[in-house]
């Protein structure tokens, strides 16, 4: 029998449940398969939240063939092969009355974060003649992971973490609609725990529904759930770790300065075999955020480390992400650049675009010298100690402080 996940995959844009602010009605992708016109793009968000399954629903509407690659067994042969047939496909199927565009299969990639600079390159001729349409799925920062020309080709599309009402809705329809859960005459006497161990997750919710109805008990409770779930660790999550619990731990730590808790969830990511780069794309983040100013040379070495485990990968990788670990859970923390430029973003939006005060303006033509361009600037170098008192923001924001010192 299917798992339980696989049983109640959703079919159609009715079925699918969550992600109204893509697909509800009136919403930019429900509007794109509706027409019938979809480009390219890349679905990025965490797992279980029906990146998969979505791709299959607009493939099964437009009623496209659709290619499957996973970026983990799929190399640049396997992808040329997937365009050389929608070449022949699009050559046999081409008609005065049938325009190419709108026959192109769709070529969906799973996890396409994990695709080298050299598999992505692949693509870019196909995606750019409209041979084949891509749609990616990543649970990772694109901007980071996909190379720009062919991130350029595509829009990116966040998917969120599944909300509680979506949750309670799939867990309905696991009870009502899957015949044989159904059979079970399960009840559901609390949600609470279900809901926790899941984290918006949709694969795991069913996974434990299925778990805790094939141990044979009637009733699901917060402590049902719990107890199956502490005994089988593994049977929620595929990788045998609460993804981004975990790393949330791991960077709490660093920021509270406790190298023990630090090192500690960073042995959990280890040995539940997280990706190497998004740890240490983390450590990058924290050395920024947390550390900053206090030690700059925080960020240089969190960049090494993430340049070092790129080449290197597991299991060596373990030490530089050890290392820089302890550093900066170890480090004086300051994060006053984090909140100087947020206040500053704030400032941005509340007043706009304000004027540049023509002292600080370039004048590179006559023209804009008569303007007044340049005009009384005094260049900080002629004066004792290379400082003079200037105003340097707008005058609507003079005496406006953003950055207060750590």
């Amino acid at each position: 029998m299917l798992p339980l996940a696989e049983r109640l995959r959703p079919k159609t844009l009715d079925e699918y449940i969550g992600q109204k602010h893509l697909v509800g009605q009136g919403a930019i992708l429900r509007q794109m398969i509706e027409s019938g016109n979809i480009a390219s793009f890349i679905l990025w968000g965490p797992p279980g939240v029906g990146k998969t399954t979505l791709a299959r629903i607009i493939a099964h509407q437009l009623q496209r063939p659709f290619y499957t690659l996973s970026a983990v067994t799929s190399g640049v042969k396997e992808v040329r092969d997937v365009i050389d047939k929608a070449k022949r496909n699009a050559s046999l199927n081409s008609g005065l009355f049938a325009p190419a565009d709108s026959r192109s299969p769709i070529l969906f990639i799973d996890e396409i974060h994990r695709f080298s600079k050299s598999q992505q390159d692949s693509l870019l001729g196909a995606v750019e003649e409209g041979t084949i349409t891509l749609v990616g799925a990543t649970t990772e920062n694109p901007s980071f992971e996909v190379i720009t020309p062919l991130l350029s080709r595509c829009q990116v599309y966040v998917l969120k973490s599944l909300e509680k009402e979506d949750l309670l809705e799939l867990l309905n329809r696991a009870l009502t609609q899957d015949e044989y859960i159904r059979s079970l005459g399960l009840q559901i006497k609390d949600t609470e725990a279900i809901l926790r161990y899941s984290g918006g997750d949709a694969r795991k919710l069913l996974n434990i529904i299925e778990l805790v109805s094939n141990s044979g008990v009637k009733v699901i409770d917060n402590e049902t759930v719990t107890k199956q779930l502490q005994q089988n660790p593994v049977a929620y999550d595929k990788d045998g770790e609460m993804h981004y619990d975990i790393i949330s731990a791991f960077i709490k730590s660093i920021r509270g300065s406790d190298p023990q808790a630090a090192i500690y969830w960073l042995a959990r990511m280890i040995e539940g075999g997280e990706d190497p780069k998004f740890i240490a794309r983390r450590l990058v983040i924290s050395a920024s955020e947390d550390i900053g100013l206090a030690n700059p040379n925080a960020m240089l070495l969190a960049n090494t480390c993430f340049e070092v485990v790129n080449k290197i990968g597991w299991p060596e990788g373990r030490i530089p992400l050890a290392e820089t670990t302890i550093y900066l859970a170890t480090c004086k923390k300051d994060n006053s650049a984090y909140l100087a430029i947020d206040n500053a973003l704030t400032k941005v939006r509340e007043t706009g675009n304000l004027p540049v005060p023509l002292h600080l303006r370039n004048a590179p033509t006559s023209l804009m010298k008569d303007l007044g361009y340049s005009d009384g600037y005094k260049y900080p170098h002629d004066f004792p100690g290379h400082w003079v008192a200037q105003q340097y923001l707008p005058d609507e924001l003079v005496g406006t402080e953003f950055w207060h010192k750590g």
